[in-house]
């Protein structure tokens, strides 16, 4: 009898029966059911939690300059300033907020962080003064700062280590897309500069951040957090991280790949604009691209990646940086740049959940959230980035800025290799008897 030829009834968890016409959707139907039975419900929270959250605060802040020029009419400069306090902040409170997580509990930290976001975002619209402005854009660094490692320990937390390559991919690919709807959303729902926004925003942080509460609560994760024997303070934090040679190289190692990545954003915007012809429609449709194949291609990657060592993932994938770059220093027509874009883009979706399950094999125990907090550092050259990619390509011309970000690429790569040659003992095998909690 053929597969569409008869009606299959299967019994749902909460004991409805329910019918499925064909083999196909009985067969995604399972893959559903497996895929929410892998990870704890904790981990699906704070991966979707993640998302919401970046459409929400992506239909508002990046609008933030136009909306400080429009409210308070200030210079670029002092709006440059207002909006890098920001970033600099969320830099340096990686590190606090994953050291106070460690010592006084994942769930304080996170749901501190939250609720004090929610209100960040609420102020934003009653805000009319410069002082206040600066306050919150500072206040909203440190926020997100303090959550970022946090939640990646609890994903951490709740996995085994054979499933957080995958859970790491899936938390990039759910960033990628919310801050890719988000400015949509914005921006159709007529929000661009406009105080709903923000207020809409701050809703949104918080029914995460109540939805969170009661699920912390009700899981008990403190528990799945393993006994401490000794209390994290910030000057063992600190010691124990100035002296891992391991870590402090690939801290190097993320900083030349942030480097690296700023020119998109950037340099690569001024190249297409002035070079091709309808550039700024170019530049658009690349980073479209960019997006679009994040979200479909880092799973099927994933699975591909988890054969192999996270050493090895971020070798192959800076080598595509590199002929990424090579092929935006080489390309005379819109084909090229897209296909250099295709390339450049494999290269992003294998280094940077590879990053994350370096620190996670790195980190000593009761110390994940201080280690995944340094991951902050990288945005040292997120910071640097542009400025010095702005002087070689007003200097030298674009071939030679992308030649010399793709060798900056490999050097990272070196960063990386002698950072695990420096705790070879941790890597190949993971700690294979950690077990994630019992839902």
């Amino acid at each position: 009898m053929g597969c569409y030829q008869y009606s299959i009834t299967q019994t749902a968890e909460c004991g409805v029966p329910y019918r499925s016409s064909s083999c196909e959707e009985v067969a995604i139907m399972n893959r559903l059911q497996a895929y929410f039975r892998n990870y704890h419900p904790i981990v699906h929270s704070i991966l979707f939690g993640t998302m919401m959250a970046r459409v929400a605060s992506s239909m508002s802040m990046p609008f933030l300059a136009l909306y400080l020029s429009r409210q308070l009419d200030l210079s670029p400069t002092l709006i440059g300033i207002t909006i890098g306090l920001g970033m600099f902040c969320e830099m340096i409170g990686g590190f606090i907020g994953g050291t106070l997580s460690d010592r006084f509990g994942r769930k304080k930290i996170m749901m501190s962080a939250l609720y004090l976001w929610t209100a960040v975002f609420t102020c934003y619209a009653f805000a009319t003064e410069l002082w206040m402005f600066i306050a919150l854009t500072a206040l909203q660094g440190l926020c997100r700062a303090f959550y970022e490692p946090v939640g990646q320990a609890m994903l951490s937390d709740m996995t085994t280590p054979e499933q957080r390559y995958r859970v790491f991919s899936l938390r990039y690919t759910f960033n990628n897309f919310g801050w890719g709807v988000g400015p949509l959303i914005g921006a159709a729902l007529g929000m661009s500069a406009g105080a709903s926004a923000f207020l809409l925003t701050g809703a949104v942080f918080l029914g995460f951040a109540v939805m969170m509460q009661v699920l912390l609560t009700r899981f008990e994760v403190v528990q799945a957090e393993g006994e401490r024997k000794e209390v994290v303070t910030f000057r063992k934090a600190l010691w124990t991280v100035w002296g891992d040679k391991a870590l402090l190289l690939f801290i190097l190692g993320s900083i030349m790949g942030t480097l690296c990545y700023s020119q998109i954003t950037t340099n690569l915007a001024q190249h297409v604009g002035f070079q091709f012809e309808a550039g700024v429609t170019l530049y658009g449709i690349l980073l479209t691209i960019n997006a679009v194949l994040i979200v479909l291609l880092q799973m099927p990657l994933s699975a591909w990646a988890e054969r192999r060592t996270p050493l090895q993932n971020i070798w192959i994938g800076n080598l595509l940086y590199a002929f990424g770059f090579l092929g935006f220093a080489v390309a005379d027509g819109w084909t090229m740049m897209i296909i250099a874009m295709v390339i450049f883009t494999l290269g992003e979706v294998l280094c940077f959940p590879a990053g994350s399950v370096l620190l996670d094999r790195l980190a000593p125990e009761g110390m994940r959230g201080a280690y995944f907090g340094t991951q902050n550092f990288k945005y040292l050259g997120t910071s640097i980035g542009p400025s010095l990619g702005a002087i070689a390509l007003s200097g030298s011309g674009a071939q030679t800025l992308f030649v010399i970000v793709a060798v900056v690429a490999q050097i990272g790569t070196l960063f990386y290799w002698a950072g695990q040659r420096q705790a070879s003992h941790l890597f190949g095998t993971g700690r294979k008897s950690e077990t994630p909690p019992a839902v």
